[in-house]
């Protein structure tokens, strides 16, 4: 069985987007993109919704040809195309980059996926993570905390049928005042 792994970029205040998708506030230090490659690179599936994968897709198939690409970001950049991808989307009609669409109900199709043997899946969107958390899918949460308040967008919780208790496993500090804690399910 896969793990199914949600992180991402989080406000103090609970935000993964500011009001109109904004993300500036998110930007890693050098130390904190590597930790990033790092948990990439034991990626073997990302799990996107449209969103996300628009982000991802506009600037990573390329990010290692910009002129002031550092090493990581050239690996990272590497590492995203190669890695299998599945967008979840009823809006799109075409991917690329090694990924395939799924224009139906997410729940059925990340369960499928779960159950297959393989190295852990990353999934990534509010929507898409919101159903799987709902569905009880989830088995860890990365949330890197960033030290600013944006006062609402995009929530990276999402409301909840029933509690999940969470065992913490991590914490780390990285610059700026930015902090990793990471929790697994209990089940």
């Amino acid at each position: 069985m896969r793990k199914l792994i949600y992180g991402m970029n989080v406000s103090l205040d609970g935000y993964i987007a500011a009001p109109g998708g904004d993300i500036s506030w998110g930007v890693p230090s050098d130390e904190l993109f590597q930790w990033w490659l790092d948990q990439e690179l034991a990626i073997g599936l990302f799990l996107y919704g449209r969103k996300l994968w628009e982000t991802m897709s506009s600037h990573w198939p390329t990010g290692d040809q910009q002129p002031d690409a550092t090493p990581a970001q050239i690996e990272f950049a590497r590492n995203w195309r190669e890695t299998p991808k599945v967008v979840f989307s009823s809006t799109l009609d075409k991917v690329d980059w090694n990924t395939r669409l799924v224009t139906g109900d997410a729940v059925p199709e990340i369960t499928r996926l779960k159950a297959d043997d393989g190295e852990p899946m990353r999934i990534g969107g509010a929507t898409l993570a919101a159903a799987a958390m709902q569905a009880g899918l989830v088995d860890e949460f990365e949330i890197i905390n960033h030290p600013v308040l944006v006062g609402a967008g995009t929530p990276f919780f999402t409301s909840l049928d029933n509690w999940v208790s969470l065992d913490l496993v991590e914490t780390r500090t990285f610059p700026g005042g930015v902090t990793l804690t990471r929790y697994q399910t209990r089940h």
